[in-house]
């Protein structure tokens, strides 16, 4: 069990610990567009990468985001009868999705490796007048999708250890189960 509850606990620090560091991506992002306008608008002398490495590093951001929100619970989800389970009957619902998490997440992975090896091989770039190599923000996709197989592992596990009340894994208590002096 403790390798068990080490795995878990590794994951979900490597998928926060990048999903921090890539957080700081918004503001390169930021960076690079307000670099463009001002050279445009104010130098009257437009910069032409400015926009598409803006648009590949938030492919990143967005790529490399999947571990992070699964590890927060920050994925989208229909909330309008779910909340109203229990944790327990939650956990049992999300096991059954679980399924379609994983056909979608191992295909993605399957496909994307073979994209991001082909995109390498060739040396992919992107074709517009700046004409940047894309092969590198590629690679990021099976990796990304890599984290987000192994973070929805660890959400399984967490969902059967509840579903079943297994003591490996022990959830923070919901707002509505603390005690009334702690809420």
């Amino acid at each position: 069990m403790r390798a068990l509850t080490a795995f878990m606990t590794g994951v979900t620090r490597l998928n926060n610990l990048l999903g921090r560091w890539f957080s700081y991506l918004v503001m390169i992002m930021f960076l690079l567009l307000i670099t463009g306008v001002a050279f445009r608008y104010l130098l009257e002398a437009p910069l032409s990468w400015t926009g598409e490495l803006t648009q590949l590093l938030f492919g990143i951001y967005g790529l490399m985001a999947g571990g992070y929100l699964l590890s927060h619970n920050g994925h989208v989800n229909v909330d309008l009868v779910y909340s109203r389970f229990s944790r327990r009957t939650r956990a049992f619902l999300d096991l059954f999705t679980s399924i379609l998490f994983f056909i979608f997440t191992l295909a993605l992975f399957y496909f994307a490796v073979d994209m991001a090896w082909e995109s390498f091989s060739g040396r992919e770039t992107s074709n517009s007048a700046w004409n940047p190599p894309i092969w590198p923000v590629k690679a990021f996709i099976p990796l990304a999708t890599l984290l987000l197989i192994l973070q929805g592992i660890v959400k399984l596990l967490q969902d059967i250890a509840i579903a079943f009340n297994l003591s490996y894994y022990q959830p923070e208590p919901e707002p509505e189960e603390l005690p009334e002096d702690k809420a």
